[in-house]
């Protein structure tokens, strides 16, 4: 992705808003999938992580046209004119981003065909055609077909008298083309049931777990073969896959909206029946037939896509189960702070001294017993939890269930708008109401976004808070995957905000200001605004000024802003984005003293970290948000401070700074707009990040003893 015409501006003079200088949002979106399939097409990987990065480019891509492409297409139905900092319209973004997924589409379809499909095979895990299997192989599956998958399916015809039948978002279709003899040429279509049946059928089928086969077709492929059978008597002329995508952006009226639940609901349901946005047509289809799709959809031929590699990758991801660990990353277990290996009271661990958790590589387990001890024990009168995203099996959930049946106050804040997990979220909040927990639903028109837990306990004549505050879910299987920090603490003033915070959430209050705490959408933008500000002044005083980011995405325009400013004023700013970027790095006289970068690897880079110098006096936060518009102004998050000193070196020196020298996995975004793979020069010493902390796990614990 290459963005021409970049000007260089007078570094005294030149206006900051000159769309130029700043890099289109959904095209960053693009290129950080470009990212992802990068690490499926080089060889760092075993080969089933490089078909879970294959999985999760597809996963990113239909995400993209969910919510973004159906976002450019309702402004331009619309004549919505909402124009982004880098000026492009709706239209000229949608014909750039058609221009950059072909080119994804391509290289994403040579990857998967010429090396991984063909390494796969060497390997003894073969991808067949149903026609090139031997007689028998062919006789067993057809028997699997008509006995357990051809009982499900529905064949939809469509002519004068079948109306078009509905296509469902993201389902995988056949479309079929039939001689009656009677009648001429008919058209139907057959729902491929995905969610039903594996996508990979095994050859031969059956058979027990543990002599589970390796070579497999696709259950598309099988129904296609077996497709006379659903149609007897009639000739099948062709067959090819095809698959909608549809908006999935859910839109809420809360002020019109009774029961934000039902709403939520309802919401859901929109999004499966949402307005089309992709066709994705398997190359070998007649012209015709995709003409006539594109037609029944009301789409135009731009949002047609036709590949000539198998549609929906995200499904791929079911390959990575084939049990061959040794074509996977070695497992490893994640360690336990000493400080809880030497305990069994983990309140008086957090009491005697403030606890840094560094998932994967440090284990969620300390989290999930904090929870449960506090369920358990007598002197606990109340706990206090916000949950955004769940996992299916919550621990977290289950002690808080276990809490208020053990009588104490519990409440829980409950995010229902958490895109893509609504239905798992309204389904954790129902158990957590009938247990008699106090939930609430977020608030109206924001979400809440922040990762906080507080425990209050009784402890001789007073009581004390003990806090959990993180960058990532309180999800026990993502932590397993995204790389995150927590902070566990007794620190009073923190403690004090949490509370306020929490009856903000839950009760009406109009608390504006923070002790320690910088809040979203009250004081966060402004409090970092201030902060960017002062490495400006420390810079034009003593020439000192630098900051450190580490966060998810940059794309707000007024942090943008500030960046530059800082940069004009020489301000050394460092930033590690790991997805959307849209500040442009390395422009003479506005950004040539910042530099971003860009990891994507085996974990999913997920923690924020923000470092102002200070004039040597260190200031470090942590916490949920992103210099994002959502993030600063339409959602409830948090940046907390790291106080300890001891604790504070460790993450500057032990985690921030190894991810800024990370010369491996690391790319580098330059002035046009396109990323580089970093490589370490001669004599230099190759650094690995996520490698580096596997084999350095609980080095970021120096602080021990301090």
């Amino acid at each position: 992705m290459t963005d021409k015409g970049v000007k260089k501006q007078d570094p005294a003079t030149g206006p900051l808003d000159d769309p130029s200088l700043y890099i289109n949002r959904e095209l960053s979106w693009l290129s950080f999938t470009r990212r992802i399939l990068g690490e499926a097409e080089g060889h760092a990987h075993p080969l089933l992580e490089r078909v879970k990065f294959l999985a999760l480019c597809g996963s990113n891509l239909d995400e993209f046209f969910m919510i973004r492409v159906s976002g450019l297409r309702r402004q331009q139905k619309g004549g919505v004119l909402e124009v982004p900092p880098d000026g492009m319209t709706p239209d000229e973004q949608l014909a750039r981003v058609r221009l950059e997924v072909l080119t994804i589409l391509s290289a994403l379809s040579c990857c998967w065909r010429e090396s991984i499909l063909p390494e796969l095979e060497r390997e003894g895990v073969r991808l067949r055609s149903f026609r090139d299997l031997p007689g028998e192989d062919q006789r067993q599956l057809r028997e699997h077909f008509e006995k357990e998958i051809a009982p499900v399916l529905t064949p939809l015809a469509f002519d004068a008298s079948h109306p078009f039948p509905f296509i469902s978002n993201l389902s995988l279709n056949l479309a079929v083309t039939l001689r009656d003899p009677a009648r001429g040429e008919l058209l139907a279509r057959v729902k491929v049931p995905t969610t039903l049946f594996s996508r990979f059928i095994p050859v031969p089928p059956g058979g027990r777990e543990k002599e589970r086969s390796t070579t497999f077709v696709l259950l598309e492929d099988l129904v296609a073969s077996c497709l006379d059978l659903l149609f007897p008597g009639m000739t099948i002329l062709s067959a090819f896959p095809f698959r909608v995508t549809r908006d999935a952006d859910i839109e809420i009226r809360e002020d019109e909206a009774s029961d934000l639940l039902t709403a939520v609901e309802e919401g859901m349901e929109a999004r499966r029946t949402g307005f089309p946005v992709r066709l994705e047509i398997d190359r070998s289809a007649p012209r015709k037939a995709c003409r006539a799709l594109a037609n029944k959809l009301d789409l135009p031929l731009s949002q047609v896509y036709l590949l000539d590699s198998p549609l929906g990758y995200v499904d791929f991801m079911e390959l990575t189960r084939v049990p061959r660990p040794d074509l996977k990353d070695t497992p490893f277990l994640p360690s336990i702070p000493p400080a809880f290996l030497q305990e069994k009271d983990i309140f008086g661990v957090i009491r005697s001294r403030d606890i840094l958790l560094f998932h994967p590589y440090e284990s969620f387990l300390p989290v999930v017993s904090f929870l449960r001890q506090a369920a358990l024990d007598p002197d606990v009168l109340a706990i206090k939890m916000t949950l955004y995203r769940i996992d299916a099996n919550s621990p977290l959930v289950e002690a808080l269930i276990e809490a208020r049946q053990n009588g104490k106050q519990v409440a829980a804040v409950v995010e229902l708008k958490a895109r893509f997990d609504e239905k798992r979220n309204i389904l954790w909040a129902r158990a957590l109401e009938r247990a008699g927990v106090h939930v609430v639903y977020g608030m109206s028109g924001l979400k809440v976004h922040g990762k906080m837990c507080m425990v209050v306990r009784r402890e001789g004549d007073h009581i004390v808070r003990y806090v959990h505050l993180g960058t990532g879910n309180y999800n026990a299987t993502t932590a397993r995957a995204y790389a995150d920090l927590g902070l566990l603490t007794t620190d009073p003033e923190i403690g004090a905000d949490v509370a306020d915070l929490f009856n903000m959430l839950t009760g009406y209050s109009k608390k504006a200001s923070f002790r320690k705490l910088l809040v979203a959408p009250l004081t966060l933008r402004k409090e970092l605004m201030a902060r960017i500000e002062r490495e400006e002044r420390r810079q034009k005083e003593h020439g000192d000024g630098y900051l450190a980011f580490k966060v998810n995405g940059i794309e707000d325009k007024g942090a943008i802003k500030a960046l530059y400013h800082a940069s004009r004023e020489r301000v050394v700013e460092r930033l590690d984005v790991r997805g959307i970027c849209c500040l442009r790095p390395g422009v003479i006289g506005v950004s040539d003293t910042i530099r971003v970068t860009s990891i994507v690897d085996r974990f999913l880079e997920h923690a924020r970290i923000y470092h102002f110098h200070n004039g040597g006096d260190d200031e470090v936060l942590l916490g949920s948000a992103d210099l994002r518009p959502r993030n600063l102004d339409r959602r409830i998050e948090i940046l907390f401070p790291i106080s300890d000193p001891g604790m504070k070196k460790a993450i500057l020196e032990n985690i921030l700074a190894v991810h800024l020298r990370d010369n491996t996995k690391a790319r580098e975004l330059g002035p046009d707009g396109c990323y580089h793979r970093i490589a370490p020069r001669e004599g230099e010493e190759a650094v690995h990040s996520q490698q580096w902390f596997l084999e350095h796990r609980g080095d970021w614990q120096s602080y021990d003893g301090e």
